[in-house]
């Protein structure tokens, strides 16, 4: 069963090893590895161009209209059969995910996979907030509850019925498709209680009030663009929850 990663990478000479040498010491053997670059202008195409005799890697670098464009290009693609995403600033927990994830797909009748992730923000070793994302309930996705993406693993043929994620969201897509695939779809998932990834804290919707608020607009537009009316105080119990990880 071949597993497709997808990473997208713009400027990302800081953070970029890192996330390479997670991937590379995935002990899964039919993994394809996709980075999907924005034409960076620093040092983040060498970097990963030193790399190509540890793994191969399918590289592609042009210009894009941001984070969710290079997402779709990956998936366009993907040969796997099934897809994750890995962020160019995130890592894989231990080098066993990829085995544990496709061990998790063996059921024909399971279409997505998910896991939890550690939040960190200076020291990947030192952890800021632990999402451990549970079993999925309709109750819990009108609190606030959503798969972290980076632990999000689908069968190309959820891409292939639902579509990709919508270009027309800059802060929330991720949580759009997921809303979408979840809520309106309804493909068959498992939970599985490990963590997956070391995700970096400080992504767009939580960098200010100002970003929040439009990541908060956002969270609201996924529901009436999927024909779904929000839950009541929808923003307040998605802080609740939010504020519950923290604790």
């Amino acid at each position: 069963m071949k597993i497709s990663l997808i990473t997208p990478t713009y400027n990302s000479s800081k953070t970029i090893a890192r996330t390479l040498d997670s991937v590379v010491a995935q002990n899964y053997p039919d993994l394809e590895y996709i980075i999907i670059d924005g034409a960076s202008q620093d040092d983040t195409l060498n970097i990963i161009a030193s790399y190509q005799s540890r793994i191969n890697i399918k590289v592609v670098s042009e210009s894009d209209k941001g984070l969710y464009d290079a997402m779709n290009k990956g998936v366009r693609l993907a040969s796997g059969e099934i897809i994750g995403i890995l962020n160019s600033d995130d890592l894989f927990f231990d080098d066993n995910v990829l085995n544990l994830v496709a061990e998790s797909f063996l059921d024909n009748e399971t279409d997505i996979v998910y896991g939890d992730i550690k939040y960190f923000s200076g020291n990947i070793d030192k952890i800021k907030r632990y999402w451990k994302t549970g079993i999925y309930s309709e109750a819990k996705l009108a609190n606030g509850w959503i798969i972290p993406h980076p632990a999000l693993f689908v069968r190309k043929e959820v891409y292939e019925k639902a579509g990709l994620y919508r270009d027309d969201f800059k802060i929330a897509a991720d949580y759009e498709f997921i809303l979408r695939i979840l809520k309106k779809y309804q493909f068959n998932l498992r939970y599985i209680p490990k963590v997956f990834v070391k995700m970096y804290s400080g992504g767009t919707s939580g960098r200010n009030l100002q970003q929040r608020k439009k990541g908060w607009q956002e969270l609201k537009k996924a529901w009436l663009v999927n024909n779904l009316r929000p839950p009541f105080l929808f923003i307040f119990r998605r802080i609740i929850f939010k504020i519950k990880q923290f604790i």
